[in-house]
């Protein structure tokens, strides 16, 4: 794999190996040099020995913090002065708004009028003046180029500027300075600033490193693009685009020109994971190193996870690029992955209609050494005889086997009893 950044596009350039270096120079007192350590459980799960740099250690709790001050600190004095402006709903936002008023720079963020009020009132508390408009992205976008042109302010790009790929690619020279012998990074994929980087600055130090990219299905325009440059041994995508996804920190239609140039020239492999992959990365994280990340932040786990044998026996860098997740949405996730791995599970029976039955049935599951968390009852939406009755219960268990045991006893005891499975 060739070690140059490759041509520019428009114009303009990629950073060069030099212009990571001196990004971190500059903003090594504006952001976090997050610690990079070795999980051993996760290791142990995986087939391989993992690292994991916490980059939602940083106080928005992103790695797009270092782009955004790095772009911020090379601005003229005029332009400076005169304020920035940028797009987005969600870490780059917060990003430019934190560091802008550290720096004693106006910023204006642009966001999509969806975008949740909790986002918004982080980006008002980081200083930011807010501009709601526009049902989609495209639209805010209009409005955006509209007021930079208007109040003669500088766009900030979350991705395609070769000022924030620099300030992103300080997260390899970290990881390297502290594991130098790291075989493989595997790096989530969106606008592709986060993986440009860190490929331009990881093949300076190291022209052997494998570098993997990970996007989710339904955003696979970094992967198309890959492969149409000539990767064919990669499989097609799936045709499904767009849609409500966890990692929307990664659902992105297409790279960024700058972008796109480093991942074909630099990247040794691409993959693809699912929500449920994704969701199960989310809860090992928390689960075994007590740490939360969002969806795009355990992209990298999720593909690690999922192609055991790519990894197997190598060392494996992964970057827990963010940890801005709601938490009704993080104990959705929890309850939908202790569901996959039988630590929770729904049960339906039908029962006779009449005194004693529910308690029949806690008296059983209690006797098994399960715990009954949820009951309902249905008389009317079912195909059962009047005198019976459907009820639902949700249990936690200690595995698939707990619940054979439970399951059996039930049917023992003369209750028709089906397992709700999730997918």
């Amino acid at each position: 794999m060739s070690t140059a950044a490759g041509p520019a596009a428009e114009g303009r350039a990629l950073p060069a190996p030099a212009d990571i270096r001196a990004a971190h120079r500059r903003i090594a007192d504006q952001v976090l040099d997050t610690p990079c350590l070795h999980s051993r459980t996760l290791s142990a799960i995986a087939g391989c020995e993992l690292f994991l740099k916490f980059e939602n250690l940083q106080f928005t709790a992103s790695f797009k913090e270092r782009g955004a001050a790095n772009r911020l600190m090379t601005l003229d004095p005029q332009a400076a002065s005169a304020g920035v402006i940028a797009v987005s709903a969600g870490n780059h936002a917060q990003g430019v708004a934190y560091h802008a008023r550290r720096l004693g720079i106006a910023a204006t963020i642009v966001m999509p009028g969806f975008t949740p009020a909790g986002k918004v009132e982080n980006t008002r508390r980081l200083g930011a003046e807010v501009v709601l408009t526009g049902d989609d992205f495209a639209q805010a976008r209009r409005e955006m180029q509209r007021l930079a042109a208007e109040r003669a302010l500088t766009i900030v790009h979350p991705y395609d500027d070769p000022a924030i790929i620099a300030g992103q690619g300080t997260i390899a020279l970290e990881m390297l300075a502290t594991w130098p012998d790291l075989d493989c990074l595997v790096i989530a994929v969106g606008g592709g600033g986060l993986i440009s980087g860190i490929a331009i600055a990881a093949r300076d130090l190291r022209p052997d490193i494998e570098i993997v990219g990970v996007q989710v299905a339904g955003f696979t325009g970094a992967y198309r693009a890959w492969r149409a440059a000539g990767h064919e041994q990669a499989p097609a995508a799936p045709e499904r685009g767009g849609g409500p996804t966890l990692a929307e920190g990664i659902a992105v239609d297409a790279p960024g020109q700058l972008n796109q140039t480093a991942i074909e020239a630099l990247i040794d492999h691409m993959t693809i994971v699912r929500e449920a992959d994704i969701e199960r990365a989310m809860v090992l994280l928390l689960d075994v190193e007590k740490t939360v990340v969002e969806g795009a932040g355990a992209a990298g786990l999720a593909a690690v996870l999922t192609d055991p044998e790519r990894y197997r026996g190598k060392r494996v860098g992964l970057v827990l690029c963010g940890g801005n997740v709601d938490m009704l949405t993080l104990a959705d996730v929890m309850q939908r992955q202790l569901a996959r791995d039988h630590r929770l599970a729904r049960l339906s029976l039908a029962a006779p209609d009449s005194p004693g039955s529910l308690a029949r049935i806690a008296r059983t599951v209690g006797g098994q050494g399960a715990n009954i968390e949820e009951v309902t009852h249905q008389r009317a939406f079912t195909d059962l005889p009047v005198r019976q009755v459907r009820i639902e219960i949700t249990i936690s268990i200690r595995g698939a086997e707990h619940l054979e045991r439970v399951v059996a006893a039930l049917r023992d005891e003369g209750f028709d009893t089906t397992v709700n499975r999730p997918r």
